[in-house]
Protein backbone atom coordinates (compact mmCIF):
# COMPACT_ATOMS: atom_id res chain seq x y z
CA UNK A 1 0.00 0.00 0.00
CA UNK A 2 1.20 3.36 -1.10
CA UNK A 3 1.24 6.04 2.54
CA UNK A 4 1.85 8.89 0.49
CA UNK A 5 -1.09 11.73 0.23
CA UNK A 6 -2.43 12.49 -3.48
CA UNK A 7 -0.91 16.05 -4.40
CA UNK A 8 -4.54 17.38 -5.14
CA UNK A 9 -5.60 16.19 -1.24
CA UNK A 10 -5.79 18.81 0.99
CA UNK A 11 -5.41 18.49 4.70
CA UNK A 12 -7.63 20.41 6.80
CA UNK A 13 -6.08 20.64 10.58
CA UNK A 14 -8.03 21.30 13.21
CA UNK A 15 -7.22 22.81 16.27
CA UNK A 16 -8.07 22.48 20.16
CA UNK A 17 -9.41 25.84 20.72
CA UNK A 18 -11.67 25.82 17.34
CA UNK A 19 -12.91 22.11 17.50
CA UNK A 20 -14.58 23.67 20.95
CA UNK A 21 -16.91 25.69 18.86
CA UNK A 22 -18.85 28.66 19.65
CA UNK A 23 -22.14 29.16 20.53
CA UNK A 24 -24.21 31.59 18.14
CA UNK A 25 -28.11 31.68 18.12
CA UNK A 26 -28.77 34.26 15.64
CA UNK A 27 -26.74 35.18 12.53
CA UNK A 28 -27.07 38.28 10.52
CA UNK A 29 -26.15 38.40 6.98
CA UNK A 30 -25.19 41.22 4.85
CA UNK A 31 -23.51 41.44 1.28
CA UNK A 32 -21.67 43.95 -1.39
CA UNK A 33 -21.13 43.27 -4.57
CA UNK A 34 -18.23 41.50 -4.22
CA UNK A 35 -18.75 39.61 -0.42
CA UNK A 36 -21.21 38.10 1.85
CA UNK A 37 -20.78 39.02 5.52
CA UNK A 38 -22.08 36.58 8.44
CA UNK A 39 -21.95 37.92 11.36
CA UNK A 40 -22.88 34.52 14.72
CA UNK A 41 -24.09 36.57 17.60
CA UNK A 42 -25.29 34.94 20.87
CA UNK A 43 -28.41 36.43 22.34
CA UNK A 44 -28.77 35.70 26.03
CA UNK A 45 -32.44 36.61 27.09
CA UNK A 46 -33.24 39.59 29.41
CA UNK A 47 -30.06 41.59 28.14
CA UNK A 48 -30.38 44.08 26.02
CA UNK A 49 -26.70 43.78 24.25
CA UNK A 50 -25.42 41.11 22.35
CA UNK A 51 -22.44 39.96 20.97
CA UNK A 52 -21.05 39.39 17.57
CA UNK A 53 -18.92 35.74 18.81
CA UNK A 54 -17.84 35.34 15.05
CA UNK A 55 -17.50 37.26 11.49
CA UNK A 56 -17.19 35.02 8.45
CA UNK A 57 -16.50 36.96 4.93
CA UNK A 58 -17.22 34.57 2.13
CA UNK A 59 -17.22 35.62 -1.94
CA UNK A 60 -21.29 35.47 -3.38
CA UNK A 61 -19.27 31.93 -4.85
CA UNK A 62 -18.77 30.59 -1.85
CA UNK A 63 -21.36 31.72 -0.23
CA UNK A 64 -23.79 29.99 -3.04
CA UNK A 65 -22.03 26.67 -1.94
CA UNK A 66 -22.68 27.24 1.54
CA UNK A 67 -26.28 27.65 1.16
CA UNK A 68 -25.90 24.24 -0.81
CA UNK A 69 -24.16 22.56 1.28
CA UNK A 70 -26.70 23.89 4.01
CA UNK A 71 -29.67 22.81 2.42
CA UNK A 72 -27.72 19.02 1.75
CA UNK A 73 -27.06 18.82 5.23
CA UNK A 74 -30.11 20.28 6.69
CA UNK A 75 -32.57 17.27 4.19
CA UNK A 76 -29.66 14.41 4.96
CA UNK A 77 -30.44 15.69 8.93
CA UNK A 78 -34.30 15.77 8.25
CA UNK A 79 -34.01 12.12 6.61
CA UNK A 80 -32.43 10.54 9.60
CA UNK A 81 -34.57 12.64 12.16
CA UNK A 82 -37.73 13.83 11.37
CA UNK A 83 -38.36 17.37 10.10
CA UNK A 84 -36.74 20.40 11.50
CA UNK A 85 -40.14 22.48 13.01
CA UNK A 86 -39.76 26.33 12.63
CA UNK A 87 -42.45 28.68 14.43
CA UNK A 88 -43.89 30.39 11.14
CA UNK A 89 -44.01 33.63 13.21
CA UNK A 90 -40.38 34.09 13.42
CA UNK A 91 -38.85 31.90 10.47
CA UNK A 92 -36.66 33.72 8.21
CA UNK A 93 -37.83 37.43 9.36
CA UNK A 94 -35.60 40.32 8.97
CA UNK A 95 -34.85 41.34 12.53
CA UNK A 96 -35.38 44.83 12.66
CA UNK A 97 -33.97 47.44 15.43
CA UNK A 98 -30.50 45.66 15.01
CA UNK A 99 -27.91 48.32 15.78
CA UNK A 100 -24.08 48.27 16.59
CA UNK A 101 -20.72 48.98 15.87
CA UNK A 102 -19.12 47.09 12.45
Amino acid sequence: MNNETPTNQLQIELSDDVAQGIYANLAVITHSSSEFIVDFIRVMPGLPKAGVKSRVILTPEHAKRLMRALEDNVRKYENSFGPIRLNEDSAAQPISGLAGDA
